[in-house]
């Protein structure tokens, strides 16, 4: 499985979380699952990880149009930092 993870700084978190929801990674991207995470010391960084089947299905995601004027949209105040994993092990209690 491949993970993205993307994370940003955002003018407001509650407007940005309505256009999320509206187009987020399993949505708008066909990811098989999205995480949304919130900096514990500032809530308006978010950062979203979400699994793709392939490299191929991440990249589409990431350059999507759609993705970016979604992002503009929402508030995004800070270039994204976008990373991409490639699962190696998952651990669960």
């Amino acid at each position: 499985m491949i993970v993205l993870a993307i994370s940003h700084s955002v003018e407001d978190y509650d407007t940005w979380k309505t256009v999320y929801d509206e187009g987020n990674p399993v949505k708008l991207g066909g990811a098989l699952f999205a995480r949304l995470n919130r900096r514990v010391d500032d809530p308006n960084i978010v950062a979203a990880v979400a699994g793709f089947e392939s490299v191929e299905a991440a990249e589409a995601f990431i350059n999507n149009p759609v993705l970016k004027s979604e992002m503009e949209r929402a508030g995004v105040s800070s270039p994204p930092r976008i990373e991409m994993y490639e699962e190696v092990e998952v651990v669960t209690a």
